[in-house]
């Protein structure tokens, strides 16, 4: 793989801007505002594509039992840096913000996180959470013509037995943060419910709980489209 230089960088802000040429004779400048715009969005979209490759990392790390002082001795970075940038706040995933279905819902995500002695809540461990019982995830996916017995059972064959003690705070992964995220995007002033954060799942598009999905036929898009 061969990385962009500089030169093919500033070639694609020319191609991409429409407006950075004024027409005339050829003796006006360009116009910089308009290519500096560009400029900061291609910038914007390689430093979003940089930390999703480095999270993704992280996220098998942690997987794998690495602590958080290995991983920021990786970084170059302190265990509390590292711990900042991802290691989600608790007050996210307050109570309060979600329905008494998802909340229902999330206490049996702990529950697999505990029992398998996991010290991270995976995309695994929330979509267990959600299949456990019925609720407006199970309908979203029998609606979608998927069963949510099926995705139960195939979930649960992707959790592993880990050595954690833990048993109070336990560490979101990154993708299970942008699950969370997007549900809470979706779900706009509202509260966070359990359809919300199985159509982030989707969208996150990577995760064990991603492939499960994707396996099972429930494609996101086609809601969307619908």
């Amino acid at each position: 793989m061969t990385l962009p230089d500089l030169d093919e960088l500033i070639a694609e802000v020319d191609r991409t801007c429409d407006t950075a040429h004024r027409p005339g004779s050829g003796t006006e400048q360009p116009d910089w505002l308009a290519l500096l715009t560009v400029a900061a969005q291609l910038s914007g979209q390689l430093q979003a594509l940089a930390d999703d490759l480095v999270e993704d990392y992280v996220e098998h790390c942690r997987m794998h039992g690495c602590s958080w002082t290995d991983i920021g001795a990786a970084l170059g970075v302190t265990r509390q840096a590292v711990q900042q940038r991802f290691h989600a706040p608790h007050k996210r995933y307050a109570p309060d913000t979600m329905t008494d279905g998802l909340r229902e819902a999330m206490a049996h995500v702990k529950r697999a996180a505990v029992q398998h002695r996991n010290n991270y809540i995976g995309t695994e461990h929330l979509l267990w959470g959600l299949t456990a019982m019925p609720n407006n995830a199970t309908r979203l996916l029998e609606a979608s013509g998927v069963a949510p017995d099926a995705v139960h059972r195939s979930v649960e064959a992707h959790l592993s037995m880990g050595a954690s003690q833990a048993a109070e705070r336990i560490a979101w992964t990154p993708y299970s943060r942008k699950a969370i995220a997007l549900a809470e995007e979706q779900a706009g002033a509202a509260l966070i419910d359990c359809d919300h954060l199985l159509t982030g799942l989707g969208r996150v598009g990577r995760g064990v709980a991603a492939t499960v999905l994707t396996e099972a036929g429930f494609r996101v898009e086609a809601l969307e489209e619908a």
